[in-house]
């Protein structure tokens, strides 16, 4: 009796689930949540925004309340180190505390530099957040400011999103009563506005 060997390619069982992209939210306040509960918070809503469209996104909560751009980028090695998983993408949402606290551009401007050198180093692309001075640090200090990060973003060849609290600042119902951090509804409105440009960048 003669028996025939078969040989069987066994396919996988169960197809490999897609991979969990990661986006860094690296800032100050505006990031941390300032004041809000933790579901509120901007790394919060924007994961569950892009969860509910279906994708496979976890956003990680790296802002710190009072940061300026030097604090950001002492801090900035250790956070990256202690990660998991290499991001596919950093939000950087810093500068704010230097301009309130009158620090000179061009401090903000190498520490920014810095920062976003280190995220060049490692691979990562960013999203530039930048910010606008407030109206009383004058016009010669706004001038100079504001070009900070459309610069730096055009030098790094990352994604400037020009105003991190656009349509936040001129609403007094999206804001705390500091009038100066956004509340969660606020928050709302920034995370719909910067959607078109994270879901650009994730693909």
């Amino acid at each position: 009796m003669k028996f025939a060997i078969v040989l069987l390619v066994a396919a996988p069982l169960f197809a490999q689930a897609p991979k969990e992209k990661l986006i860094l939210a690296f800032g100050d306040s505006l990031t941390a949540g300032y004041q809000l509960k933790p579901g509120e918070s901007f790394p919060a809503q924007l994961e569950a925004a892009l969860r509910k469209e279906g994708r496979q996104v976890r956003v990680h909560n790296a802002g710190v309340s009072g940061d300026t751009t030097a604090q950001g980028k002492a801090r900035l090695p250790w956070v990256l180190n202690s990660l998991k998983q290499k991001p596919d993408l950093a939000i950087v949402a810093l500068g704010a505390n230097d301009m309130l606290r009158g620090q000179p551009v061009t401090v903000t401007r190498t520490n920014l530099d810095a920062i976003l050198t280190e995220f060049d180093k490692r691979g990562i692309p960013v999203i530039v957040a930048g910010m606008l001075a407030a109206p009383n640090m004058g016009p010669a200090y706004g001038k100079e400011y504001n070009a900070v990060f459309p610069t730096l973003a055009k030098k790094h060849g990352d994604t400037l999103y020009p105003f991190f609290l656009n349509g936040v600042t001129t609403n007094p119902r999206l804001q705390l009563a500091d009038q100066m951090h956004p509340n969660a509804a606020g928050v709302a409105v920034m995370v719909k506005n910067i959607l078109p440009t994270v879901r650009k960048q994730l693909k």
